[in-house]
């Protein structure tokens, strides 16, 4: 039985507990929740005070912090624009106005769902609606190069949402909740393989070394050779009935790949076999409401500067050390959103709305930047998904059809832009323009 809610923001903010007879229950994560010890590997070094309160940390009052100027994005080929699921500070957007807007298809509803982030490569942008149709637009003029419906509809699978999209050596790569990971030729749209999995997947792919990584529902990290399609090493996580029905993309270096999983866990493997390299974990062991058991790790996990940076639903914003594993901080922050490093610091968005700069080395708070700090009706509030940092700024999309670009050093609002639709993924940037992908299925295209 599936449950699902008229609403395209509901569907995206709910969480789903499969496999408890088949049965998929809904709730909404951006609900408070109260932080309790943290069990996970390594030692923890306290950085917050005994209330588990976020604010900046006194010792950082007048400190100033490194930003890398920006570079220029041509291309954003996987989820989080490089393997490591990392760019530092893009060049793009910087007028802050609409470009261009296209609609790609269908948007979130009863049946349908959009869980893939776009991409963009050889100066197209590529994009998935609801419905599996894959679609191709010139990424200066929005002009459609061409459309494809990947949906592979069996008796089985008549309904089916989610997947995502990589892009490597002209070849576009879905992956879906019709039970299949294929791979498109980027210029024209024609399959070249298609390989069938025994479960739904709706987290986008990321390509590296020859070989395409994606996690399924029953969270089980799979590769298959970028060539072929055939079916190579598998790593099975320990199994979780309750998740966020967001999308998660593992994070690669040149010999590890790191996946975060609905149970919790964080794992790094070997890339060549999946040998285990070491797991953390970002749960609780004292949950104290039945939405913080969700222990899901929705994010991408990000690699940057010899450390992994993730967050998860229940709680825990963590810095591990890639080589070891080992715990060099955490924050109570509940999220859903994947944490964005660079220089000095990293940012990331909690469930409530607010954004946190925190200092990458030791944890500390410089800033946190409450998005909703005028609406006082719970219902009024919005999602917001991000940041993405291009031309000095950290821009962030919302529920309720708002983009805003904050000063990445106070937190303040510099400008604001109405995009007019339910936004609940990151922009990406590639040539001059920043893109988003709405639950309308409007891509807009900000200049």
């Amino acid at each position: 039985m599936t449950l699902r809610t008229k609403s395209a923001t509901a569907l995206v903010l709910a969480i789903a507990a499969v496999g408890l007879g088949g049965c998929i229950h809904w709730t909404n994560p951006f609900a408070s929740n109260t932080h309790a010890k943290y069990t996970g590997k390594g030692e923890r070094i306290p950085v917050m005070p005994e209330d588990d309160s976020l604010r900046p940390a006194d010792a950082l009052k007048g400190v100033g912090f490194y930003i890398p100027d920006p570079t220029p994005m041509a291309d954003w080929p996987l989820p989080g624009g490089t393997p490591e699921q990392s760019v530092e500070n893009a060049a793009a957007g910087q007028s802050f106005t609409v470009a261009w807007r296209a609609k790609y298809g269908a948007g979130s509803a009863r049946a349908t769902h959009i869980t893939a982030p776009p991409v963009a490569a050889g100066g197209h942008i590529f994009v998935m609606d609801g419905a599996a149709r894959v679609t191709a637009y010139d990424a200066v003029t929005g002009r459609e190069i061409w459309r494809v419906d990947a949906a592979l509809k069996t008796r089985r699978n008549h309904e089916a949402w989610g997947g995502g999209l990589a892009y490597d050596n002209g070849r576009l790569f879905v992956s879906s909740g019709y039970r299949f990971v294929s791979a498109l030729d980027a210029a024209t749209g024609k399959k070249i393989w298609e390989t069938r999995t025994d479960a739904p997947v709706h987290a986008a792919p990321t390509v590296a070394g020859g070989r395409v990584f994606v996690e399924s529902v029953d969270d089980d990290l799979m590769t298959f050779d970028e060539g072929t399609g055939a079916v190579g090493w598998t790593y099975q996580a320990l199994v979780e009935p309750a998740r966020i029905l967001e999308a998660t993309s593992p994070a690669i270096t040149s010999d590890e790949v790191v996946a975060s999983f609905a149970s919790g866990e964080l794992v790094a493997l070997q890339t060549s076999n999946g040998n285990g390299l070491w797991t953390a974990v970002l749960s609780k062991s004292n949950r104290n409401s039945a939405l913080s058991e969700i222990r899901d790790i929705p994010g991408r996990p990000v690699v940057y500067k010899g450390d992994v940076f993730a967050v998860s639903h229940s709680g825990l914003f963590a810095a591990i050390d890639l080589r070891t594993g080992e715990t060099r901080w955490t924050l109570p922050v509940t999220s859903i959103t994947t944490p964005w490093p660079v220089g000095d610091v990293v940012y990331v968005t909690d469930t409530t709305g607010h954004v946190i700069c925190v200092a990458r080395q030791s944890g500390q708070v410089y800033w946190v930047a409450d998005l909703n700090k005028n609406i006082k009706k719970p219902k009024d509030r919005a999602n917001w998904s991000g940041p993405t940092m291009a031309s000095n700024r950290l821009v962030l999309v919302s529920s309720k059809g708002e983009a805003v670009a904050l000063d990445p050093k106070t937190g303040a609002v510099l400008k604001s832009l109405k995009i007019g639709d339910d936004a609940l993924m990151n922009p990406i940037a590639a040539g001059p323009n920043l893109y988003v992908a709405t639950q309308n299925a409007d891509l807009i295209a900000i200049r």
